[in-house]
């Protein structure tokens, strides 16, 4: 009974031993687990720095931008209904670059720095045109292992640029977030725990269907973007997203990225900002990459990612959602829980809408939220 007890006890010390040693990853693992937690998830989305680790960028020491409040308008009819059903926590609407309405919800504030999901996406498609202008990059058409080689041998090898930023990969990915044991949840505990998300990358290595055939969103895809972009560059994406869009938009506030243990941003959907400096991105593309006296991206690409480049017809451009129905000059980056940039260049209006919605792929509820977004605009 002696030995039984002493080798229980040696166990407890040894576990108590490895749960001190692996403290901060088993928080971080607690922390994704419970992210979506119906009591939690709204402070969560403003608060993901405490959960996950970060890499913080810097807005520059030059002056903010302004947002002229422009005259208030009135949400159209069903509007308050539906940001109390989709558990909307922030929206900005601006009209050629002044606010014409601002409102925060569920104990948020214009201050808080929210999670962007995969808005972050076409946050850095931006980016990539300007590397691509640049001259830093040849080609879309280069394949990705040009400029990320420890790709070689994964289910990226033979993929172009234009196959990523596309999501035609054909890379086998398994995007249910409801599947604790999906692919995209894997990544997600990789992220948490503190793994390498380029390993995860370099980890896949089955095929769905041939590059460039098919569009089926694959959010790693992202993150072999971001790849290219440091093989190309030399540069970690911060630095080029402080020095060629931040810097020059004026942020209000300086963002922050999730990273994985070996500091790389997320770049699939790790960005953190303040609704109005989401509403400054978005008012930048609906001014054609133009923002504050300064083109931020080149007109040209704005136009080419804001356009649908799938090859089987899907509303999809390089990392921008095109609607089906899309009216003239009508895109949106979105992210899971209800968040939106939609845009219409035509008439210059921007809306940034961050959400904590657990309802959000519920069936309709897509389609309910592009309609109230033009109801929004058609409002003005």
């Amino acid at each position: 009974m002696r030995r039984i007890l002493k080798v229980l006890l040696i166990a407890v010390v040894a576990l108590a031993a490895v749960a001190a040693w692996k403290r901060d990853e088993i928080t971080r693992l607690m922390a994704a687990n419970s992210l979506f937690s119906p009591g939690t998830i709204v402070q969560n989305f403003s608060h993901m720095d405490k959960l996950f680790l970060t890499r913080a960028l810097s807005r520059g020491d030059g002056p903010v931008s302004p947002l002229p409040q422009g005259e208030p308008m009135t949400l159209p009819p069903g509007a308050e209904d539906w940001i109390k059903a989709r558990s909307v926590t922030g929206l900005v609407v601006l009209k050629d670059g002044q606010i014409r309405h601002e409102s925060y919800y569920l104990g948020t504030g214009p201050d808080d720095l929210r999670i962007s999901w995969s808005m972050a996406k076409s946050v850095l498609a931006s980016l990539f045109g300007l590397v691509l202008a640049d001259g830093s990059i040849t080609s879309i058409d280069d394949p990705v292992i040009k400029y990320a080689p420890s790709l070689k041998g994964s289910a990226y090898d033979g993929t172009t640029i234009r196959d990523v930023l596309t999501m035609t990969s054909g890379v086998a990915f398994n995007e249910d977030y409801m599947d604790f044991w999906s692919d995209i949840n894997k990544m997600g505990r990789i992220l948490a725990l503190g793994g390498s998300m380029d390993g995860f990358a370099a980890g896949l290595t089955e095929r769905a269907t041939e590059p460039g055939t098919h569009m089926h969103y694959v959010s790693v895809d992202t993150h072999v973007i971001g790849m290219v972009i440091r093989g190309a560059t030399g540069k970690d994406i911060p630095e080029l997203l402080e020095d060629r869009i931040l810097t020059p938009m004026g942020f209000e506030a300086a963002p922050y990225y999730l990273t994985d243990g070996e500091g790389v941003s997320f770049v699939l959907g790790g960005l953190n900002m303040r609704t109005r400096d989401y509403a400054r991105v978005a008012g930048m593309i609906a001014a054609n990459g133009r923002w504050n006296g300064t083109q931020i991206v080149p007109e040209p690409w704005v136009e080419a990612m804001t356009t649908k480049q799938a090859p089987d017809g899907a509303g999809y451009g390089f990392q921008w959602w095109v609607p089906d129905d899309a009216r003239p000059g009508e895109v949106m980056a979105r992210g899971i829980y209800g968040q939106y940039l939609w845009i219409d260049r035509t008439k210059g209006i921007a809306i940034a809408v961050n959400a904590a919605d657990r309802g959000f792929e519920e069936p309709g509820v897509e389609a309910q939220n592009l309609a109230m977004l033009r109801a929004i605009a058609d409002a003005l």
